[in-house]
């Protein structure tokens, strides 16, 4: 939840807005000022002050405990001209928060935090457990002092400024003789001595698998879960999840030493971890449970291929009684992440958010190189970029899984929406289920050319490619006649180009045989960017000579009009007043 607070008119003005564009998300706080401060602090996530930074650094002073647990805290000035991120700018996520009350209330984000100012990731915001020497380590990589970066694993990490160099596995001490670095980061599960300017990463790199019986406590399994790790020398930090049977879904003990790591509980069927080869079977959880084994099967189901068994069956051994609970520990192997992101039609303002993030949180960038130069300072210093010409699309993609495979945050980009005739397709055919796949939805050129031509695509409608590169003609022509002989309205990618201008005529005169030649089209070329052009014309008065590849052509259906300038094309088929025929 986020507090509300605010002490005049104009601040009140500006509070009232927030939490109407934000219901569900704010609590209002009435009263005197002090104490309406000391009830946010102490009841929400985060607040937003309607106050002069000065006066609530003193309100504040008094309440502080520690960064971890402090709310966020925006200040908002009297003219609602800035939002100030105040406090808590990573753990407290105010830095996002600023930025979000900017956006609502038309107000400049103020964020001082360095590691956000200069574009290089915090430490603390990379979603990852950390120990260490936190402050040490990100000032030595912003002032450009030498940083070892240390990994068992690769890891799909943003991308680090040049300062930063690899030097070898996770918590190998440098080599006799060598000068030790300013400060090193490490990437690891492994339970590692840190020096004064050390911090290690705890990816979620291991999966503990669990056995238990009825009734087991919860002090019996995480007492199991710690003891074990800590005899492997591994951080439960690193710890992702916690995998049994789905008999054990509801088990208290199990489910209660998941709360206590925090981390989720998998569970499956007797059958599939059944299934699973393990080192130690035993008839003991065949009888109970439909499977010889647990503990071991189930680490190993949900850690999946090429998964690392580090710890077999262990159970625990409570004093006086029979163990009641059993545990394996097992790795996963590196898990990269590719992000296939659609830029939009070419438009700055077109480029959704999450495609900035995206790019933003990528070590290494694929793509088509003058896209790669449309969005170039959107990415952060350090980012690896892999960019070709035209014609090599599966090489890209190919490019892009690899390097995935190999650990890393990869963007793979293309114009318009990805998936749309880009470069998801060739990508997620080369793609198996040993990476993340993630999908960043854009804006396409027909949606682009639609808005700018008013309405065309009101009604059911298709986008059809006229090359031939990829396609038979044949089976484009099939495609064609059905969109006409089915009324609907047709976007036409890749019309013309130099050697082949036949193709876009032809394909208007298949439409022409169900569609009068009053039937609207529109022609856009580069829709949403500064030389963009686009003219309405019709069916029989239609030019082809002025379309080439960087055009969509839109066809209307029977139904569609030119309506005072624009093209439209109905919801239904029947139009809902006479002005509008």
């Amino acid at each position: 939840m986020i507090g509300l607070i605010s002490a005049t008119a104009a601040g009140a003005s500006a509070r009232d807005r927030l939490a109407t564009a934000w219901p569900g998300r704010t609590r209002v706080y009435d009263g005197p000022v002090r104490e309406a401060v000391e009830r946010a602090f102490a009841e929400c996530d985060q607040l937003v002050c309607f106050l002069a930074t000065g006066a609530t650094v003193r309100l504040l002073a008094p309440l502080l405990a520690d960064k971890s647990t402090d709310p966020g805290v925006v200040c908002v000035d009297e003219a609602g001209r800035y939002a100030v991120s105040l406090l808590g700018g990573h753990g407290g996520g105010a830095n996002s928060l600023a930025t979000e009350v900017g956006s609502t209330l038309s107000a400049t984000p103020v964020i001082t935090t360095a590691t956000d100012a200069t574009g290089i990731p915090g430490l603390d915001t990379l979603g990852l457990p950390f120990e260490g020497a936190v402050a040490t380590v990100t000032r030595a990589i912003l002032d450009g002092a030498p940083v070892t970066l240390r990994a068992d694993t690769v890891w799909p990490l943003p991308p680090l400024p040049p300062n930063v160099t690899a030097g070898g596995a996770g918590g190998v001490p440098a080599p006799p003789g060598t000068v030790r670095p300013d400060a090193t980061l490490l990437v690891s599960d492994r339970v590692v001595p840190l020096g004064p300017a050390d911090v290690v990463l705890r990816p979620p790199s291991l999966v503990v698998g669990v056995g238990a019986s009825r009734g087991v406590g919860v002090d019996e399994v995480y007492g199991l879960v710690v003891d074990v790790l800590r005899g492997a020398g591994l951080s439960a930090l690193s710890v992702g999840e916690l995998a049994t049977v789905d008999a054990k879904a509801d088990e208290p003990g199990i489910v209660g030493a998941a709360a206590e790591l925090g981390v989720p509980v998998r569970t499956y069927p007797a059958g599939v971890l059944a299934s699973v080869d393990v080192p130690n079977p035993s008839d003991a959880p065949l009888a109970a449970v439909g499977t010889p084994s647990v503990a071991e099967a189930a680490a190993l189901a949900a850690a999946g291929r090429g998964g690392e068994l580090l710890v077999p069956k262990r159970k625990s051994s409570p004093q006086g009684r029979p163990a009641m609970a059993t545990c394996a520990v097992v790795r996963r192997a590196p898990r990269g992440r590719l992000a296939v992101v659609g830029l939009g039609p070419g438009a700055r303002d077109l480029v959704t958010p999450r495609a900035v993030a995206e790019l933003r949180r990528a070590s290494v960038l694929v793509g088509l190189d003058q896209y790669v130069d449309q969005i170039r300072d959107l990415l952060r210093p350090g980012t690896r970029v892999i960019e070709s010409g035209l014609g090599r699309e599966e090489e890209r993609a190919r490019t892009a899984v690899a390097e995935a495979r190999a650990g890393h945050a990869v963007a793979l980009i293309g114009s318009g929406d990805a998936g749309v005739y880009a470069m998801a397709s060739p990508a997620l055919a080369e793609a198996a289920d040993d990476i993340e796949v993630v999908g960043v939805p854009g804006v396409t050129a027909a949606l682009a050319a639609a808005a700018i031509l008013g309405a065309p695509l009101g009604h059911d409608h298709v986008s059809i490619s006229l090359s031939d590169l990829h396609t038979p003609w044949e089976v484009i022509e099939r495609r064609v006649r059905a969109a006409a002989e089915a009324d609907i309205v047709v976007t036409f990618y890749n019309p013309r180009s130099r050697g082949r201008d036949w193709q876009l005529p032809k394909a208007l005169d298949l439409l022409a045989e169900h569609r009068t030649g009053t039937t609207p089209v529109g022609v856009v070329r580069n829709a949403s960017r500064p030389d963009g052009t686009s003219h309405l014309t019709t069916l029989a008065r239609i030019d082809p000579t002025t379309v080439d590849m960087m055009t969509v052509v839109t066809v209307g259906n029977t139904a569609t009009r030119e309506i005072a300038g624009r093209m439209v094309t109905p919801r239904g088929y029947r139009w809902q007043s006479e002005g509008a025929r």
